[in-house]
């Protein structure tokens, strides 16, 4: 989108600094993230973190799917701090029971696992936070997906934030494509990394509560496909409400581009996911990555890594959990 030219006399020079140090601020902690962050004080943490992750693969494939989730969920609430982990407690309000979390997002045995196998080889070394970002790269691997380098030095919040998790910074899967494009720019992540990350649902299950006004209500849905799903999510509501159905009903338990094919025949099964292709903007995007499952890849590499850099602490930021889920 094209800006048009700021006129130096409506801008004042003070605004220009506070605009400068607010830039350099918001990129510094980003910018101390590694790639070989532990490689000294922690260098098997990537063989445990994957070791755990591959058993609960193993034994439910949808897992992976919900650990990126988690990821996702966690980043766009004050950034990749791993607050999305924090348990309630009665004098602390988590994350968890806001609405784009409550009895939905799930993965967090799995990361609990994980904290204590690599908190026996490293203790009080490895953030819960790092381990996500970990745990959801080796998910996309497990099930068939690209491998990338993490971004690692992130460290655990001490705050969660209720309010912004339960007010639509996760945009829900009634968003329409403005919606979408909005919250995602709001996180500084772009029209295009929104569309390769919404690929994220090439794996995984949704719950009837999430697709119900879709296959009874919306025209853009192939018939067919919509009657499938209606068997198993009554149109009353109340009425089988958590039952599920395959994000991707080609390859739901691998990672691959069939997800955009869905699209393109009209068989997205959330509104947000149809509206990627529905003519509008993101329309040609979702074509290409239909076609060419090298460039999905690659553009999802980078909008995972771009996410992974969401506002992270580090330095003598936060701190380094001993239980994923409270504060130490």
């Amino acid at each position: 989108m094209a800006l048009s030219p700021i006129r130096s006399s409506s801008f004042s020079s003070s605004a220009i600094v506070a605009l400068a140090v607010l830039l350099l601020l918001t990129g510094t902690s980003s910018a101390n993230l590694s790639k070989n962050f532990y490689s000294k004080t922690c260098p098997n943490v990537f063989n445990t973190v994957k070791s755990v992750v591959k058993s609960a693969v193993v034994r439910e494939p949808r897992i992976g799917a919900s650990i990126v989730r988690l990821f996702f969920h966690d980043c766009f609430v004050q950034g990749c701090d791993g607050s999305i982990l924090l348990d309630d407690t009665p004098t602390f309000q988590g994350e968890k029971t806001a609405a784009a979390n409550n009895n939905s997002v799930r993965g967090f045995e799995v990361i609990d696992a994980i904290k204590s196998e690599v908190e026996k080889i490293c203790p009080g070394v490895v953030s819960c936070a790092d381990i996500l970002d970990i745990a959801s790269r080796d998910s996309v691997v497990l099930l068939g997906g690209p491998f990338w380098k993490v971004r690692l030095g992130r460290r655990d919040s001490r705050t969660a934030n209720f309010t912004a998790a339960n007010t639509g910074v996760i945009p829900p899967p009634t968003s329409n494509l403005t919606n979408l494009i909005t919250r995602f720019r709001d996180q500084g992540l772009s029209a295009r990394d929104m569309v390769a990350l919404s690929g994220a649902h090439t794996f995984g299950k949704a719950r009837c509560t999430s697709f119900r006004d879709r296959i009874y209500n919306q025209t853009n849905i192939d018939r067919t496909f919509a009657l499938a799903r209606q068997r198993r999510c009554p149109r009353t509501n109340g009425t089988g409400d958590n039952n599920l159905a395959n994000l991707d009903f080609r390859t739901p338990n691998h990672f691959d581009n069939n997800y955009f094919k869905n699209l393109l025949i009209k068989r997205g099964l959330l509104n947000s996911d149809q509206v990627l292709f529905n003519g509008g903007s993101t329309d040609s995007l979702v074509r290409t990555y239909s076609q060419n499952n090298k460039a999905f890849d690659t553009d999802f590499v980078k909008a995972m890594i771009r996410m992974g850099d969401i506002k992270p602490l580090t330095g003598s930021q936060g701190e380094i959990r001993k239980n994923c889920r409270r504060v130490n």
